[in-house]
């Protein structure tokens, strides 16, 4: 299975991990991913060649223009030493840079349905924002609970899946697609993430995010000759899914373009989205908006690194498998993410990992593989120091730890767990 894996990561171009089962066949047959899967094969394998890049010759002049310098905002210059003083300008830049969408203030959220499972109280919510279709939610907490509990802001991860969302990292039922208990069995070493947090006393919401599940672009909703025949017809048909998430992929760029376009940003949409979630779950009268976290693997810990730096409601979090350099997607693995990691000229600004490091000295947790095919094993330390440099000279270096586990892209259950004592530790029950 490992092996199979690591040939749709070659296949694709997407953040996260592919998915399991019959997604593989969907994927393998479309001609510019194995052109891709050829490109990665001949930079990454020949002996003795370590100065190859994605984009060839050009990738050490690209990689000169950032370099063997600080960039500019970085709390690590020696110019800034007030770290409060640091936060609001920084912070600024990057939400500058984002150019984050007005989406509007709080939006009426409708409980759909509400029961029991597995010792939780499940609620199935929806709610409109100004454009596309409505977001579904689904909202976790213990059975029997009183007052006001921390709450999560739980993110499912990408997967070059954008048919599912919330349902990745969530279990209501008996009864689940069995691609996603194929996904949750590579993933989460079997687990529904969400609900095994929320045993633990929080409040836990998972949102569909941007172009994913109830927020994906529809069929039906593009001009006919985008559609390649396809329609909205059986989705949940692992086929129609398979084939539903080979367009979505290959629409990326569609969307980032217009998207950029339209003066906005991938990360600047997720994040005004992200923010609504959180804006709901602080609202609730059974959380304590004085302790919220946020976290998620992959896609989710994209996510996480943007919504725990940028917003100071987030008192804890945990990125997952979402940890590198700006240099390491110059010269290696910009081809295997999404348009959804970047940002416009914040790269002169603010290194990637400095952009989860805007949340110092409040807590954090990084959680890394370390034969995680997105990112180089290098890059990945090298962004640790940062981060570790960044809250030891804003003197919290116990409010950051980083931890590497063997393997490849994943969230197992020993990763979950000390995940999870980390929300403990810092949120409390």
């Amino acid at each position: 299975m490992k092996s199979k894996r690591r040939e749709f990561l070659k296949l694709t171009t997407v953040a996260g991990l592919g998915m399991a089962g019959n997604l593989f066949k969907g994927f393998s047959e479309t001609p510019v991913y194995q052109s891709q899967s050829n490109f990665m094969d001949t930079t990454n394998n020949i002996p003795g060649k370590t100065d190859l890049s994605v984009i060839g010759l050009y990738g050490p002049w690209a990689v000169s223009l950032m370099e063997n310098k600080l960039p500019s905002l970085s709390f690590r210059r020696n110019e800034f030493t007030n770290v409060e003083t640091w936060r609001s300008k920084a912070r600024q830049r990057a939400i500058d840079r984002l150019a984050i969408p007005d989406i509007g203030g709080l939006p009426k959220v409708t409980v759909k349905k509400k029961y029991e499972y597995d010792g939780l109280q499940v609620e199935e919510l929806s709610w409109q924002l100004p454009y596309g279709r409505a977001t579904e939610a689904i909202l976790l907490k213990p059975l029997h609970a009183k007052g006001k509990l921390p709450g999560i802001l739980a993110f499912h991860d990408h997967g070059g899946n954008k048919y599912f969302g919330k349902r990745k990292i969530t279990k209501t039922s008996d009864q689940q697609h069995p691609l996603m208990v194929e996904h949750q069995h590579e993933y989460y070493e079997g687990d529904a993430w969400a609900n095994e947090i929320a045993k633990r006393g929080y409040v836990v919401l998972v949102a569909d995010a941007f172009t994913f599940a109830s927020r994906r672009v529809m069929m039906q909703d593009v001009p006919e000759h985008l559609r390649k025949g396809l329609t909205d017809e059986n989705p949940e048909d692992p086929k129609n899914i398979a084939v539903y998430n080979k367009w979505a992929a290959e629409h990326e760029d569609v969307m980032a373009k217009s998207l950029f376009s339209a003066g906005t940003t991938w990360p600047g949409v997720f994040f005004a989205e992200d923010r609504k979630a959180l804006d709901i779950l602080c609202s609730r009268d059974d959380v304590d908006a004085g302790r919220i976290g946020c976290g998620g693997l992959s896609g989710g810990g994209l996510r996480t690194d943007f919504m725990g730096g940028l917003d100071p409601r987030i008192k804890c979090a945990v990125s997952v498998g979402f940890m590198t350099t700006w240099k390491d997607f110059v010269l290696n693995k910009s081809f295997t993410h999404t348009w959804m990691a970047y940002v416009p000229l914040l790269p002169n600004e603010l290194d990637f990992p400095e952009i989860l490091g805007l949340r110092a000295p409040l807590p954090t947790l990084v959680l890394n593989d370390e034969e995680d095919e997105l990112y180089t094993l290098p890059e990945m330390k090298r962004a640790d120091k940062m981060l570790n440099d960044v809250y030891t000279k804003a003197n919290a270096g116990d409010r950051y730890k980083c931890s590497f586990y063997p393997g490849i892209h994943k969230f197992d259950k020993k990763m979950q767990q000390e995940a999870f004592n980390w929300f403990d530790k810092w949120l409390g029950h």
